[in-house]
């Protein structure tokens, strides 16, 4: 059975094929930040440029299985780093890996800056469906 086409077809964001998205790390980085536990351990290591593993455990209060398994996610999309200081590991972000998703957002805020965020073609504002008319 065939399913009608909607307006959030799988594959596209917007007119862009999430590919394109992919290619630029958005997706993965975006992923990788979807969970408020690992938002909490960004902002920490924001807070603290360099903190030990068992550190973040006792801040975010999760158990230390679950946090290890967020410190690999977020170590995985290159957010953070870990170095080994026996028997601990010491975390840290990298800044750069963030760079996709910052130029993403610079640009969303520049063209609402702009006003060309407001009404298009497809779903005009009040003001430019009265020109047409």
């Amino acid at each position: 059975m065939k399913r009608p086409a909607t307006a959030s077809t799988p594959g596209t964001i917007g007119n862009a094929p999430a590919a394109i998205l992919a290619m630029t790390g958005v997706d993965r980085i975006a992923k990788a930040l979807g969970h408020p536990a690992r938002v909490h351990i960004v902002q920490l290591l924001l807070e603290k440029p360099s903190c030990m593993g068992c550190d973040i455990v006792d801040e975010v209060g999760l158990a230390q299985s679950t946090v290890s398994e967020h410190l690999r996610i977020l170590k995985a999309a290159g957010i953070i780093a870990g170095e080994i200081e026996r028997p601990r590991v010491c975390y840290s972000l990298n800044p750069e890996s963030l760079r996709p998703l910052a130029n993403l957002l610079s640009a969303v805020f520049d063209k609402a800056a702009q006003g060309q965020l407001t009404g298009s073609i497809c779903c005009p504002t009040q003001d430019n469906s009265r020109e047409d008319a």
